[in-house]
């Protein structure tokens, strides 16, 4: 297997062997059980699901405890589906083991949500000048449109609405410490998501 589910513990700094300055973000991932093996003949395609996590007996329904029972594990708080990547079997376990420094990976996570926004904070605009009479017009998104042609806003125009809480993937992100024994994986830069949000994390061949 090349991919793994974890938590986004945070973000800190360590130094290389070089002396250099890295900043890092702390993952804390598996170990990922496999829950259930798809195939062409049974579901139409072919993909491994991991578990992490735990869940109360009493959180999970029935038809959750009889899919993890099958797979002789215990209910599990998260799911999800990874391409096939080499050969598992139903149980066997994922850890940090499938990582090592310098390998570089992908990271999915949902973004903080920041609510109903304005233009400003949502896209980056840059606001009009400060100068010359602009009073209270610095943050000020601009014009939408001309007013008798076309006589309407143009769809996909940059408004405010709602910012964040969006699924985000980067790719091209290094591994630069694995920690099996605490199950952690340090990442050179920022991943998306708040501290204790979950993430996905794959290795790029």
């Amino acid at each position: 297997m090349k991919s793994i589910i974890g938590i986004k513990r945070g973000m800190a700094r360590i130094f290389d062997e070089g002396g250099r300055d890295l900043p890092v973000t702390v993952i804390e991932a598996g170990p990922c059980p496999v829950s259930q093996i798809k195939t062409e003949e049974t579901d139409g395609y072919s993909a491994v699901q991991l578990a992490f996590g735990s869940r109360k007996p009493k959180r999970t329904t029935k038809a959750q405890k009889g899919h993890f029972e099958k797979a002789g594990i215990e209910p599990a708080r998260t799911t999800r589906e990874f391409d096939m990547d080499g050969e598992v079997k139903l149980g066997d376990v994922i850890t940090v083991d499938i990582f090592e420094v310098g390998d570089a990976v992908k990271v999915t996570g949902i973004t903080k949500g920041r609510g109903f926004t304005g233009r400003m904070k949502r896209y980056g605009f840059h606001g009009g000048r400060a100068s010359h009479g602009k009073k209270d017009q610095l943050r000020a998104g601009g014009s939408i449109g001309a007013s008798s042609s076309p006589s309407r806003v143009f769809p996909g125009m940059k408004m405010a609405g709602r910012s964040g809480n969006a699924r985000r993937t980067i790719t091209n992100l290094e591994v630069v410490r694995v920690v099996p024994e605490k199950n952690q994986i340090f990442i050179k830069g920022a991943v998306p998501g708040p501290r204790n949000g979950t993430v996905y994390l794959t290795k790029l061949s």
